[in-house]
């Protein structure tokens, strides 16, 4: 037991998001993602509600993608520059397997809609866990994409809404150790308030 300890906390300290524009392939096989996603669902979820979900984009659907994006960018952004209409035609096709997650939380639930969103980011960071468990690298980013009305209507149902887009391939290069938050600016030991 304590090897796989030891393993789960290697890979923890070893997992780097990898940016979804220097990714390469390959994706995840069909059976690999299966269980990469299963693993996803395997969430904190009080109330068993599940309130996300995954949405996959194949390799032949990304065209399609981008067109929902230019549409968008004509519609929310008339004026929008060429460069922000090229990033958004890369954007739909870089490489990776590309899974949007969905917040979709249960309105006038007894479980607040709050645990509802803090259970789909919780399906998020257990989906870049598993894949990078697999061997890939994922990258969840967010963007004018996950804002965009028509994009949310592409992609989600009613009430639903995009917590992000996240690319699952492998690194185009490297990847770099980022600066992380010192111990003591995320964590303080509580002080009972004096009464």
């Amino acid at each position: 037991m304590l090897n796989d300890r030891s393993s789960i906390l290697s890979l923890l300290e070893t997992r780097r998001s990898g940016q979804p524009r220097e990714l390469i392939g390959p994706a995840p096989t069909t059976e690999e993602l299966e269980r990469i996603l299963g693993l996803a669902a395997r969430a904190p979820d009080h109330g068993k509600l599940f309130p996300w979900r995954v949405v996959t984009i194949a390799g032949d659907q990304r065209d399609a993608l981008a067109a929902v994006f230019r549409q968008a960018l004509a519609e929310e952004e008339p004026d929008a520059p060429a460069l922000k209409h090229e990033k958004a035609e890369e954007f739909a096709r870089y490489a990776g397997q590309l899974v949007v997650l969905v917040s979709a939380p249960i309105e006038d639930h007894k479980i607040p809609v709050w645990e509802q969103q803090l259970s789909c980011g919780a399906a998020g960071m257990n989906l870049l866990i598993a894949a990078h468990a697999l061997g890939f690298v994922a990258g969840w980013v967010t963007g004018w994409y996950a804002y965009s009305e028509r994009v949310r209507r592409a992609l989600c149902g009613p009430g639903e809404r995009i917590a992000g887009f996240i690319f699952i391939g492998h690194a185009g290069r490297e990847l770099e150790e980022r600066d992380r938050a010192p111990l003591a600016a995320v964590w303080r030991p509580w002080r009972p308030p004096e009464f």
